[in-house]
């Protein structure tokens, strides 16, 4: 007769945990470290799915028999946009690395922008006047900021996205290691 043993779901979170940190220590030191060659990697990796995604959406308009004339079209024309564009990145990897850091920057100040006036617009409805005011104005001047100087503000949310991997890596690695064991 053989016993198997099952980790209990404690142990299993721990490991996950452990796993998790680890990889986002790893990750934020290469950031930390290696900043253009990992955004130029990231970029890579992004590149090789829209040329996988346009691959997909390629054969799908080619054989997808139950798509009407306008579904083989669109997909087959996504398709083309899709692996276009990863084969661009990926012929330009340093290039479209800058563009999109640049394009995520901008884009996240402006998202700031509408989100510190969609905060000044429900203040009506706020039981906490002060801090969504305080909110707003953080909002909208980091926003700006950014908008205003992008490669500044790339540089920076590059360089704090490193350090906030490493100290949560950290973290996650403490919980596993140090957490209560219950099994």
């Amino acid at each position: 007769m053989s016993t198997t043993a099952t980790a209990s779901p404690a142990r299993i979170g721990r490991t996950i945990l452990l796993a998790a940190g680890l990889v986002a220590i790893a990750f934020g030191l290469t950031i930390l470290f290696w900043p253009t060659k990992t955004a130029i990697a990231l970029t890579g990796v992004i590149a090789f799915q829209a040329i996988v995604g346009g691959i997909i959406y390629l054969a799908r308009g080619i054989t997808a028999k139950e798509l009407g004339t306008g579904g083989r079209i669109g997909n087959v024309l996504l398709g083309l946009l899709y692996a276009g564009a990863g084969i661009i990145a990926f012929t330009q990897l340093k290039q479209s690395a800058a563009f999109l850091a640049i394009f995520l920057v901008i884009m996240m100040g402006a998202l700031w922008v509408v989100e510190g006036f969609v905060a000044l617009f429900s203040l009506g409805q706020s039981e906490s006047k002060g801090i969504t005011i305080l909110f707003a104005l953080i909002s909208i001047i980091a926003g700006f900021t950014l908008i205003s100087s992008p490669l500044m503000g790339a540089v920076f949310l590059w360089v704090f996205l490193a350090i906030g991997m490493i100290v949560m890596g950290i973290l996650n690695v403490g919980r596993a290691l140090f957490g209560r064991k219950k099994d």
